[in-house]
């Protein structure tokens, strides 16, 4: 059985746009600090990793098909 990066591409997303509502709910109690920069970098990655993992699974998933 293949593993596909689908999945762990999805949770990556959702957990990008956790953090960048944590971030969120952050700035509007407490305005910038460290932790809200640190929460906004963890989300940029997440969602850059995520929609990475993501298209590449399409990209496979469409080459196979070939």
């Amino acid at each position: 059985m293949k593993q596909t990066s689908w999945l762990p591409g999805t949770l990556n997303i959702l957990l990008g746009v956790f953090f960048t509502y944590i971030a969120i709910v952050t700035v509007n109690s407490n305005g910038f600090g460290f932790f809200t920069y640190l929460l906004i970098l963890l989300a940029t990655l997440d969602i850059g990793t995520g929609l990475r993992m993501t298209f590449a699974h399409f990209r496979h998933k469409k080459r196979e098909k070939k």
